[in-house]
């Protein structure tokens, strides 16, 4: 099934589209220290490798300004300098070559400094995300008496209102919270009623283990909405892990299919053989295979085979035995030692013709 994606307009982040029916894009952050440029280049390589499409340095100070220069020069991936309070920092990031700041509305108000980076981005053709959060945004009781949904929404359409005002257009919103309710319903609330492209994620989310569950929820929820145009699952992780993490929400929401996909059954009372062996060595032979291919691998008569006939390839077991299903077909009955071999080597001659 291909999901409906909502229209937003392109936004040209170095060699990348943002938004415009491109693909949903992945970020990360790089987590060494912004002087350390041999740390930050290992980080942004190994991203690259794993396919992440763009990425984000802090710029905590004037000293770090100097090493992103240099960083930018030998980047294999678009760079985003990430700014809060001083415009200044902007400036000179977006003058020492980034292709893309994310400034917070929460963390710089003065609209002569926002100003004054916004006309410093359109004179280098470089893009603005607009990065509201729940950090800086957070209504304070007896002040404000929005829900934190409505600030962030309110605020980034605001925003993001007075500096399209200046005649600004390359420009990408984030809106995110901590908690997953909140990030969709900041996000739903923003969708409908402008078309600039959305970055989305959940902010703060905690470890790894927590913050998958949480994304997948807040980002995974979004994008089966259609909404979302690139994602950073942000986590007290390191970067490569995040870009995993995000190729892999990709491929559970279906918006990314590049590689063998394993359907196998959770097990029960009913199956007599190692199922989650069987399961673990198939997707270890096959993850070489670059086509999206669906496989499946069941372990008894229940669900098996109709699971198994609606995928590409795939095997149901029995006593003993396995069926053998491909295209929907019942090609034959094999024996238990023979299973994987046989079932791989189907998928490997699938993958050979898949493009004739």
């Amino acid at each position: 099934m291909t999901l409906p994606r909502r229209k937003s307009r392109p936004v040209k982040v170095g060699n990348l589209i943002i938004g415009g029916g491109a693909p949903v894009s992945v970020q990360t952050m790089v987590k060494a220290s912004p002087d350390d440029i041999n740390a930050i280049m290992a980080q942004i390589n190994e991203a690259a490798e794993l396919g992440c499409n763009l990425i984000r340095l802090a710029i905590p100070n004037r000293a770090a300004l100097q090493p992103f220069a240099e960083v930018k020069r030998q980047s294999p991936l678009p760079l985003v300098a990430d700014i809060h309070f001083n415009e200044h920092l902007a400036i000179g990031a977006i003058e020492a070559g980034a292709d893309k700041v994310r400034i917070n509305p929460g963390n710089m108000k003065d609209w002569e400094a926002i100003t004054a980076v916004v006309k410093a981005a359109q004179q280098a053709g470089a893009a603005i995300r607009i990065g509201v959060n729940s950090g800086s945004i957070r209504p304070r009781k007896g002040e404000d008496n929005r829900d934190l949904a409505t600030a962030l929404s309110e605020d980034a359409l605001y925003y993001l209102e007075r500096i399209e005002a200046m005649g600004f257009d390359q420009i990408v919103v984030s809106l995110k919270a901590s908690d997953a309710p909140t990030t969709i319903a900041a996000n739903l609330a923003v969708a409908g009623k402008m078309d600039y492209p959305l970055h989305l994620g959940v902010t703060a989310a905690g470890p790894e283990e927590d913050s998958i569950l949480k994304s997948a929820i807040g980002v995974g929820g979004l994008l089966a909405q259609g909404i979302g145009d690139t994602i950073r699952l942000s986590f007290t992780g390191s970067p490569a892990a995040e870009v995993r993490a995000g190729k892999e929400l990709l491929r559970a929401v279906g918006l990314l299919r590049d590689r063998v996909e394993i359907i196998s059954c959770p097990t029960c009372g009913r199956c007599q053989v190692d199922l989650q062996e069987m399961a673990a060595q198939a997707k270890a032979r096959l993850a070489h295979i670059r086509k999206p291919l669906k496989v499946a691998v069941m372990g008894c008569e229940v669900n098996g085979p109709g699971e198994a006939a609606e995928c590409d390839v795939g095997i149901a077991a029995g006593k003993g035995k396995y069926a053998l299903f491909r295209d929907g077909k019942l090609l034959k009955t094999i024996t238990e030692t023979e299973a994987l071999d046989v079932l791989c080597a189907e998928v490997e001659a699938l993958a050979e013709k898949f493009d004739d």
